[in-house]
């Protein structure tokens, strides 16, 4: 698996440049979180489009344009192109799968999550791509976590199926506005910044985004830095359509 397409399937290949005339509304909250209740944001459908920057340990950096959409708990899917109209990846996550067609790598996965783990080492799940999609923690709150209220943030830190995460979440969006997590065997890691948030449907949604990831590739371990700005976000009512095939 190369560098730039295994950053991809770690994000799942977050997209890049779009253009759009729309102006993003800042997210106002109506009041602060007294006890810890984040913000799971609310939609049957979702539409979306971003710009992306994606720096590679060897210095090379790569743009182009994403369509994502999405059924909540349900499907997330997307496209990407680097220009002129060429898509290079379209890939298709559901509960039990991942499945991308790499158009340009010709480096394909069509696994169960499980069948994922065993070949690339990383626990991953439908559920903690939407959670690092849309800022929220990783996992839904335990009375085995760690929690504590410091200054205007609440300090989340949870094990996951080997993995420690520590959140910030902000006691005003009520949203993730940093996350760190390594793998407790060192195979990895994810630093997450979201410092921006826009209101969507009355809503926060992250509208730019900071990923750090280190990852082990069989050539060595790797690192790479992810910036991202969401252009559109839109709710839908209505059904969605996913084509994929290989």
């Amino acid at each position: 698996m190369n560098k730039l397409f295994a950053g991809f399937l770690i994000l799942f290949a977050f997209g890049f440049l779009t253009s759009c005339a729309k102006k993003n509304v800042a997210y106002q909250s109506n009041g602060k979180m007294e006890d810890f209740a984040p913000i799971y944001n609310e939609y049957d459908y979702l539409s979306a489009k971003a710009k992306i920057v994606i720096e590679e340990e060897s210095g090379k950096v790569t743009r182009g344009t994403m369509n994502l959409r999405a059924k909540k708990d349900s499907v997330l899917w997307f496209t990407v192109s680097p220009g002129m109209g060429m898509e290079a990846v379209r890939g298709l996550i559901t509960q039990e799968k991942i499945q991308i067609k790499d158009r340009i790598g010709k480096e394909d996965v069509n696994l169960t999550f499980a069948e994922f783990e065993t070949i690339y080492g990383l626990k991953l799940s439908l559920e903690l791509f939407q959670n690092l999609l849309w800022a929220n923690p990783p996992s839904p709150f335990d009375y085995k976590d760690r929690l504590v209220r410091v200054g205007k943030a609440f300090e989340l830190t949870q094990v996951r199926d080997k993995v420690r995460y520590f959140s910030k979440v902000d006691v005003n969006t009520r949203k993730v506005s940093e996350l760190v997590s390594n793998s407790l065997d060192d195979r990895g890691s994810l630093l997450a910044s979201f410092p921006n948030f826009q209101e969507v449907a009355t809503q926060p949604f992250p509208l730019e985004v900071l990923y750090k990831l280190a990852y082990q590739l069989p050539e060595g371990s790797q690192n790479t830095i992810i910036n991202l700005e969401w252009n559109t976000i839109e709710p839908q009512s209505g059904p969605l359509n996913f084509p994929f095939r290989f």
